[in-house]
């Protein structure tokens, strides 16, 4: 009796688990032009990223600012597309910046 109640539980866990459901990544929002005027002191990264070129830096501002939902919130795509170490920052700047959220 002991054993088919295990087994009773395992089931019942097992079909309770298959009823969960991940939310689904959200597409970042890609903005044609970057927003006019200087970047606000908030868009500083809280990371070091000294010894990373100005582009990776770039692009970790632009995504983080992107992950934030600010008004900041920036995707060069063509530069995304051509520029590896901005596509790098970018990717890091909005992954570490949305897992903050």
């Amino acid at each position: 009796m002991h054993i088919k109640l295990t087994y009773l539980v395992i089931l019942i866990v097992l079909v309770l688990s298959g009823c969960a459901t991940l939310e689904p990544t959200p597409t970042p929002p890609e903005n044609i032009e970057r927003p006019a005027g200087p970047l606000p002191p908030s868009t500083r990264p809280t990371y070091n990223l000294s010894g990373f070129p100005p582009a990776t830096k770039e692009g970790y501002i632009d995504g983080c600012e992107t992950a934030k939902k600010s008004e900041y919130g920036f995707k060069d795509l063509e530069r995304y597309e051509s520029d590896g170490q901005y596509r790098m920052g970018w990717d890091d700047g909005f992954d570490l910046c949305r897992a903050k959220e």
